[in-house]
């Protein structure tokens, strides 16, 4: 990750032919754009099930529907919604409230320091969308992506913007229509369910979003198999107990079977290159 800061003078002139404005028509049709919107979809599933939590959580802190969607589209970012809920509730001030949503933002003013490069060429309120629209994924995502940033070609600085733009509209679509939907089913589910089933929906929903790979299946099935079997400890020791052996077993096997296998398979390609 590079941290190298650009100037204004060191960048390549802005072509307006590769580099249309942020959520223009012109970008909509890049195929970069398209790109990025699909590529988000492999996390979308834990997305959904965290902004459906919060649909019914705002529902069951008295905000209207009308309300929990305005504060949804204008606010657009999870952690500080939850924290400001209570804070409402309470009737805090106003001032304490936004105090609290920057905090747990703070986040995002590292994630700006280091897309600084990306977007210097963009004028301010193409900027302004660019960081709106931001999320913890979307970084995540772009970064292994794009590791640097093209200032001096214009072509792909153009690719970049709008596959970031494209991954980020399609996380605002989908934040948007969990909440609703959490907010509509919140009046449906059983109130003695509480926001302890939504925050179980959350987390299965990114433990799913990141079962890519066969170890990654074998420690939750281990996990949760454990957590079962060790349920009578107390103080949900069961949950600290599935963790360690879940993750140990795994760790074992992985610096023992799989690195001989792979040994065994580069010792395999060494001796057929010899022949």
């Amino acid at each position: 990750m590079s941290t190298d800061v650009v100037t204004a003078s060191r960048l390549a002139p802005r072509d307006w032919a590769l580099e249309p404005r942020v959520l223009s028509p012109a970008m909509l049709r890049q195929p970069a754009f398209r790109e990025g919107w699909r590529n988000y979809y492999q996390v979308a599933l834990g997305i959904a099930s965290w902004g459906l939590m919060t649909g019914v959580a705002m529902s069951n802190s008295g905000l209207s529907l009308f309300e929990a969607m305005l504060m949804t589209v204008l606010v657009f970012a999870g952690t500080a919604q939850l924290a400001a809920l209570p804070l409402i509730v309470a009737g805090a001030p106003v001032w304490v409230i936004l105090l609290a949503a920057f905090c747990v933002n703070l986040r995002f003013v590292v994630f700006s320091v280091h897309l600084r490069n990306y977007v210097m060429h963009l004028p301010f309120r193409e900027r302004m969308l660019y960081g709106y629209l931001s999320g913890d994924v979307n970084y995540v995502l772009f970064i292994q992506r794009y590791p640097q940033a093209a200032t001096q070609d214009p072509q792909l600085r153009g690719e970049q913007t709008a596959w970031y733009v494209g991954s980020t509209a399609a996380n605002y679509a989908t934040w948007c229509a969990a909440c609703l939907t959490g907010g509509l089913l919140a009046s449906v589910l059983p109130t003695s369910w509480g926001l302890g089933f939504a925050g179980t929906l959350a987390v299965l929903g990114v433990m799913c979003a990141m079962l890519d790979s066969r170890m990654r299946m074998l420690t939750a099935i281990l996990a949760g198999g454990v957590a079962v079997l060790a349920y009578a400890l107390p103080l949900k020791l069961n949950l600290v107990v599935a963790i360690l052996l879940s993750v140990g077993l795994c760790l074992l096997l992985e610096y023992t079977v799989l690195r001989r296998h792979v040994q065994e398979q580069e010792a395999r390609q060494r001796r057929q290159g010899r022949a």
